[in-house]
């Protein structure tokens, strides 16, 4: 299928070679003047590609014109920045707090998980994943550009930080003198413009991503599920996770409402046949499903009467035995969410779906290992009606979800984690200027009310302090929520 085109893992020992080949490749260019031609150098113990260019500087220039537009822009990514730092930061404290009050309850993961280089880490593909990254940082570095330009500060050069063909990161190099001799508003507008960026670019990527969606149809009406409860009707009949149910007792189904319609018809203790098609081989099989009693699944469960009173549930309803039933475009349509064409709800609904669906498209790959859509819900789908479908078919509109997917989960990941209040990240250096603003206001009104005098070098002193030491304690509480599984 289409998403697994660019889906491409590699192991530890391809990665170690790759490493020590390309250590060797920078050490000939080096020593044969080829860095210095290609205006490069090598950093980090001599392993990372630092690769500077002019090119993109003029096209900078013109984009960046309008100035007062981009003034305005930067404001509002301010404001943006502002909020995403207040929600990272209460993220972190969450987990803080629930560290200390439950323990460690995460279960520890892969190690590779936690390193976010495409093709190394299972839950990033290598083709993909190049692919999101460079473009994404293309866009955080040039959305601190057009801001450093809009501001009359000069940007030297474009350009990579690159291990191998794998991009690290990106850069806008501007004239650092020119910042820190700016206007404390001016610098943290240049500062909160790229993952600003991010965010938008990938606000404006969910949107299109519901679009394509809704160029889907299901390949086989019915529904699916993706889990099988022990014991009960459907398990014992030899339903499977992933099998597509068409009909029961002679009723076909085609999407979730007809499933809850025929439910509704029939009572617990019947035995019906069940219409399905099996996942993996295609083949059709009728399954002979002795039909359990709702009300009491849900009592055993833990549930009470009043909530079953609230949910309609009474004694003898029907109950086949599964759960996570969904219909059969429900894989692309959970990651469109609020933004897929049949999606109906009011401001409100709007409001409380956004975040969810952000989180859901960020846990993603960790669920599927490393793909946007579960294989078997892949396998459900078929190109629609639409414009769009007619053009690029089913294998064009997998490819264009997928890429879509990918550009999303990344500008996501960099405008969020370039966030946190520590540096070398953009919110560690919008935290220290908001550190070194309040101090300032401190000195001047103490100045003003004659009540005390701070000399403006202890007001310099205490903020490189404060960001410092915040920055400190900030890694020492990663490193421990993240390596907290492991010991």
């Amino acid at each position: 299928m289409a998403s697994g085109f660019l889906s491409i893992q590699i192991g530890w020992t391809e990665v170690f070679l790759a490493f020590f080949l390309w250590y060797l490749l920078l050490r000939y260019w080096e020593n044969s003047g080829k860095l210095d031609r290609w205006n490069a150098s090598r950093i980090f113990f001599g392993m990372i590609l630092m690769v500077r260019t002019g090119r993109g500087k003029k096209a900078l220039e013109k984009v960046s014109k309008p100035r007062k537009f981009w003034r305005a822009y930067g404001e509002v990514s301010l404001w943006v920045c502002w909020g995403a730092m207040i929600v990272v930061a209460l993220g972190i404290i969450l987990a803080i707090v629930s560290a200390i009050m439950y323990g460690n309850q995460t279960e520890a993961r892969p190690v590779t998980e936690l390193v976010a280089i495409p093709g190394l880490s299972p839950i990033i593909p290598l083709g993909y994943g190049i692919i999101a990254f460079v473009v994404c940082l293309v866009i955080h570095e040039y959305g601190h550009g057009i801001q450093a330009r809009a501001h009359g500060m000069r940007v030297r050069s474009f350009g990579l930080l690159m291990a191998g063909p794998l991009p690290l990161g990106a850069f806008a190099e501007p004239e650092y003198t020119e910042i820190a001799n700016s206007p404390r508003r001016e610098r943290q507008r240049m500062f909160a413009a790229g993952p600003a960026t991010n965010i938008f670019a990938a606000f404006i990527l969910i949107v299109l991503l519901g679009q394509v969606a809704g160029q889907f149809s299901a390949a086989d009406p019915g529904v699916h599920s993706s889990t099988i409860i022990v014991d009960y009707g459907a398990d014992e009949a030899g339903l499977e996770a992933w099998d597509v149910i068409i009909s029961i007792n002679g009723s076909e189904i085609s999407d979730t409402d007809d499933f809850t319609s025929v439910m509704d018809g029939l009572t617990a203790g019947q035995t019906v046949p069940m219409e399905i098609v099996r996942y993996g081989n295609g083949t059709t099989e009728t399954l002979m499903v002795n039909l359990s009693d709702k009300h009491k699944h849900y009592i055993d469960s833990g549930y009470d009467e009043e909530m079953l009173d609230a949910m309609g549930v009474e004694e003898g309803d029907a109950f086949l035995g599964v759960q996570n039933l969904a219909d059969g475009t429900a894989g692309v349509d959970r990651l469109a969410g609020w933004a897929h064409p049949d999606f109906e709800s009011s401001p409100a609904g709007y409001l409380i779906n956004v975040p969810i669906n952000t989180l859901q498209i960020l846990i993603t790959p960790f669920e599927y290992k490393g793909v946007a859509i579960h294989p078997a819900q892949e396998e459900m789908l078929d190109s629609g009606d639409g414009w769009l479908a007619s053009s690029l078919g089913l294998s064009g509109l997998l490819f264009l979800v997928n890429l879509l997917f990918w550009l999303i989960w990344v500008n996501i990941l960099l405008g969020l984690t370039n966030l946190f209040p520590m540096i070398p990240f953009d919110g560690g250096h919008l935290f220290k200027d908001i550190v070194h603003g309040t101090m300032t206001g401190i000195r001047k009104l103490g100045k003003k009310t004659g009540l005390y005098n701070l000399h403006p070098l202890w007001v310099e002193h205490f903020t490189r302090k404060a960001s410092s030491l915040s920055s400190l304690i900030l890694l020492i509480v990663l490193v421990v929520l993240i390596g907290a599984p492991y010991l």
